[in-house]
C-alpha cells in the first residue's frame, strides 16, 4: 500500500466565519505599502510626523526607571482596566459635559478599557446580537462596524444622513413601521457615529442627539435599545463649538453605550479605548472581554495615564488640531482648485475625511473605470459605496471617501490633482456645481 498524501483539506468552518469577508479597505492598505509611489487618501491613518515619539518615550523611561513600579506595570493588568485611568477619563468626561455622577449614573464600574474602540464596537455586538437581530445605521456608516455586523448575523435597517447628521425623522418613520410589522422585538440597537463621522466627516447636531435619546426613550416599555455611540474622532475638532455627547443626555445610564478612544487623538499604537455601559452590559462585557484578552495592555494604560495627569495629553492634542486643521484645508483648497465644477462636498468641522460627490453617471466603485484610472496616475480613495448597508437600494455608486491623516499637505494636493485627472479620462453629462459651505453643529 503505498503511502498517500493529503496536499490539502478544508476544514469545517463555524457560521460565523463563513459569514466574514475580507475588510474592503485591506485591498486599498496593501496597495499603499507595496506601491511606493501611490499616493493614498484612501486609508484612515494619522500624521505621521506628529506622533508622540519623544514624550511616550519620556513617559516610559520615567514609568520604567521607577523600581517598585515597573514590575506592576509590566504585569498583566486587570481585565477592567487600570483603576487610576478609569477614574480619570470618567472624572474628565463629567467635566467636559457639566454634569455629575449623581445624573449621569456612572461610576467607575461602568468604565472599561479596551483594546481601542473597534474591541467595544465588536463586543457589544457580540453581548447583544443572534443572527436575524435589526441593528440600525448610518446611510452611509462605518463599514468596519458592519463587518462586525455581518459576523453576528445582523440585519440591518439604514437610515439617511443629510448635512446635519443622522435623519431623526426617518428613524421616527422606521420604528413605526418594524412596530407595525411586528418587529420591534427584534431590533437591539442603533449605532451612531456622533462626531464628524467616518466616512463623511458629519456630526449629529444637538437636536437630533435629544431626539434620538427621547424616541429610544419612549420604547423602552415595549422594547429596549441601545443606543451605541461611537465618539472616536470627538477630539479632533477643529473650530466648532463642541456638542454635548449623547451619552450626556442619557440621564441615569439606561439608553446609550459609548466608546471613546486615545488612537486617533495620541497614538493608535497603543490601541487603547475606553467605554461607558449602562448597568446590565458591564457583566457580559467583562465576561466576553476577559476571553477575548483578560484585560487590555497594561502598559499602554500607564502611559496613557501619565499623558492624561502630566498635561501632556492635550499639550500633544492641541499641536495636533491645529496640524490637522493646516491639512483639512489643504485638501479642501486643492478640491476646489480641481473639482469644483465637477463634485459637491461638505466641509468637516473635524475628523480625518471629506466625502466627495460626483454626479451619478460617474461610478467611483472597484472595478469602475475612475477608481482604475486613479490608481494608474498613483492615487487611492476608498469607494463610498463600501459605506453603505446591504438593504440600501440602490447602491449609490458615485461618492468617495478621502482621508487627509497620514499623506503630506504636498501629498494630498498632488493626489487631488491626479484625481482630477483620472476624472478627465471618464465621460460625463454634465457638471455638478460645488458645494462647499461650512456644516456647523
Amino acid at each position: 500500500m503505498g503511502l498517500i498524501i493529503m496536499s490539502s483539506f478544508d476544514f469545517s468552518f463555524s457560521s460565523k466565519a463563513r459569514r466574514i469577508k475580507e475588510p474592503p479597505i485591506s485591498a486599498l492598505m496593501r496597495w499603499a505599502v507595496e506601491e511606493k509611489d501611490l499616493i493614498s487618501l484612501a486609508a484612515g491613518l494619522v500624521d505621521y510626523e506628529s506622533l508622540p515619539a519623544e514624550e511616550s518615550l519620556t513617559v516610559l523611561r520615567e514609568i520604567l526607571e521607577d523600581r517598585k513600579k515597573a514590575p506592576l506595570v509590566l504585569q498583566y493588568g486587570t481585565n477592567e482596566g487600570l483603576l487610576a485611568l478609569r477614574e480619570h477619563i470618567l472624572s474628565r468626561w463629567h467635566r467636559r459635559e457639566g454634569i455629575g455622577p449623581s445624573f449621569s449614573g456612572l461610576s467607575t464600574r461602568n468604565v472599561v478599557i479596551t483594546t481601542g474602540s473597534q474591541q467595544l464596537l465588536y463586543l457589544v455586538a457580540e453581548a447583544l446580537l443572534d443572527p436575524g437581530d435589526i441593528v440600525i445605521i448610518g446611510a452611509p456608516s462605518y463599514f468596519v462596524f458592519m463587518g462586525a455586523l455581518e459576523s453576528a448575523g445582523a440585519q440591518t435597517l439604514s437610515v439617511p444622513l443629510d448635512a446635519r447628521g443622522l435623519r431623526t425623522d426617518i428613524l421616527a418613520e422606521k420604528l413605526e413601521g418594524l412596530k407595525k410589522e411586528g418587529n420591534l422585538s427584534r431590533l437591539k440597537m442603533i449605532y451612531v457615529a456622533s462626531y464628524y463621522q467616518n466616512p463623511t466627516g458629519i456630526s449629529l447636531i444637538p437636536e437630533r442627539r435629544r431626539e434620538l435619546v427621547d424616541v429610544v426613550r419612549r420604547l423602552r416599555a415595549e422594547q429596549p435599545i441601545l443606543i451605541l455611540e461611537d465618539a472616536a474622532y470627538r477630539e479632533l475638532r477643529y473650530e466648532e463649538e463642541e456638542a454635548p455627547s449623547i451619552k450626556a443626555l442619557d440621564e441615569g445610564n439606561k439608553l446609550v453605550a459609548m466608546a471613546g478612544t486615545f488612537s486617533k487623538a495620541f497614538a493608535p499604537g497603543i490601541r487603547t479605548g475606553y467605554a461607558f455601559l449602562p448597568d446590565p452590559l458591564v457583566e457580559p462585557i467583562l465576561n466576553l472581554k476577559a476571553n477575548h484578552d483578560f484585560g487590555s495592555a497594561n502598559i499602554n494604560q500607564h502611559l496613557v495615564l501619565s499623558a492624561l495627569e502630566s498635561g501632556l495629553y492635550d499639550k500633544h492634542l492641541k499641536a495636533l488640531r491645529a496640524r490637522y486643521k493646516e491639512k483639512r484645508d489643504a485638501m479642501l483648497e486643492a478640491l476646489e482648485k480641481n473639482l469644483s465644477d465637477r463634485a459637491q462636498w461638505e466641509v468637516p468641522g473635524g475628523g480625518l475625511y471629506v466625502w466627495v460627490s460626483f454626479p451619478a453617471e460617474i461610478e467611483t466603485g472597484p472595478e469602475s473605470l475612475l477608481f482604475q484610472k486613479a490608481k494608474e496616475k498613483g492615487m487611492l480613495y476608498v469607494p463610498g459605496e463600501f459605506a453603505y448597508g446591504p438593504d440600501v437600494e440602490p447602491l449609490p455608486k458615485n461618492h468617495i471617501r478621502l482621508s487627509f491623516g497620514s499623506p503630506t499637505t504636498g501629498e494630498i494636493r498632488e493626489g487631488v490633482r491626479r484625481l482630477s485627472l483620472a476624472l478627465d479620462e471618464v465621460p460625463s453629462k454634465k457638471k455638478a456645481g460645488k458645494k462647499v459651505a461650512a456644516r456647523r453643529s
